[in-house]
């Protein structure tokens, strides 16, 4: 059997079908698969004629040119399955829902995987929600041409108004890119529609798009007009506002840590005795008061370090900050320093 380049071929195993693409050396050819921008190096051990399927088997020999057959010994080491991708147009970051069947064959839950088959590290932030309660949460670093288990999903659950909200930063040398934001609703319908087979798990999903394009590089923060008068005033501009501060202020001011570490082992030595209600009146006195001296010293801008946890502190702090107003925004986002645990607070 010969293959060419055109010719309409179908994998013995999975029942994928393409079309070949390119002819290979040690007896491969690529594989463009259909509904999909994808070409997979294969074996042509792996392939048979579309339309005589039904007569191949694993042990039919094809061959691309005529020769001497390599002796098994010879023949290269069959590279793993995850390998045999070669992404020529990235999809981004995508979802993919994996059938897990029962002993009849129907799938009753859905493992949730993240794929990244971009060339970009990124940070992934997402939620699942159903019936408007967060059932599925994942917050973390989904690596460049890899793949992330981060639950599962019932069948039963596809009918409580799956919504998925999603955020994206880019990793780059510089830090994070920015912030990029992705709702998805799942509707039964084209869930049971978005049948593709998806790169890097080579097998047949229910597939999602989240983010396509990640090549946008960092974008520059604007300056606002104080920063920039305050970058370019003269020199001795700059020592008459100092000289107009009280001089306790200014050393206040010089000393002033622009973080707050709310961990209760860090603000009373006896925590271990105190109840949960007491911890948290001591976390929330001790920023009340922090938030107090760096509205009175001037202070453009604190992080507040509370953890991740529960969320009881972080969802009391924004109530908090909510009511104030001095505060400009503030944001719970993945920072390089305290990934999640932290809230920066603007003023």
């Amino acid at each position: 059997m010969l293959f060419a380049v055109g010719t309409r071929v179908r994998f013995l195993h999975s029942r994928d079908e393409g079309v070949v693409t390119a002819l290979l050396d040690n007896d491969m050819v690529n594989v463009l698969l259909d509904d999909s921008d994808f070409e997979i190096p294969a074996f042509i051990d792996d392939l048979a004629r579309a339309e005589d399927f039904q007569d191949a088997s694993p042990s039919v020999k094809a061959r691309i040119v005529p020769g001497k057959q390599q002796r098994k010994e010879e023949m290269p080491e069959r590279p793993p399955v995850e390998t045999q991708y070669t992404i020529l147009k990235s999809f981004g970051i995508q979802i993919a829902f994996d059938p897990v069947p029962d002993g009849r064959g129907y799938a009753v839950k859905y493992r949730v995987i993240l794929i990244n088959d971009t060339r970009f590290d990124t940070i992934i932030g997402l939620e699942l929600f159903l019936n408007g309660r967060v059932s599925l949460r994942y917050n973390g670093k989904l690596g460049r041409a890899s793949i992330q288990p981060i639950g599962e999903l019932f069948f039963d659950q596809l009918n409580d108004n799956p919504i998925i909200e999603a955020d994206c930063w880019r990793i780059t040398t510089q830090g994070t890119g920015s912030k990029m934001h992705k709702a998805l609703r799942l509707k039964p319908k084209q869930f049971f529609n978005r049948v593709k087979t998806a790169p890097l798990l080579n097998k047949r999903v229910h597939l999602f798009r989240l983010f396509e394009n990640l090549k946008g590089s960092i974008e520059p923060k604007e300056e606002d007009l104080q920063s920039y008068t305050r970058r370019n005033i003269h020199p001795n501009q700059q020592w008459l506002d100092v000289r107009e501060r009280m001089p306790h202020e200014v050393v206040e001011l010089a000393e002033f840590i622009p973080e707050l570490d709310l961990h209760i082992d860090k603000l009373a030595p006896n925590h271990k005795k105190m109840s949960k209600a007491e911890i948290l009146r001591t976390q929330l006195s001790h920023f009340e008061a922090y938030i107090d001296k760096a509205v009175r010293l001037g202070v453009e801008r604190v992080f507040i370090i509370h953890g991740v946890g529960k969320g009881r502190l972080r969802d009391a702090i924004a109530s908090r900050l909510l009511q104030m107003p001095e505060v400009q925004t503030f944001r719970n986002e993945y920072h390089p320093r305290y990934g999640y645990g932290a809230t920066e607070v603007v003023f």
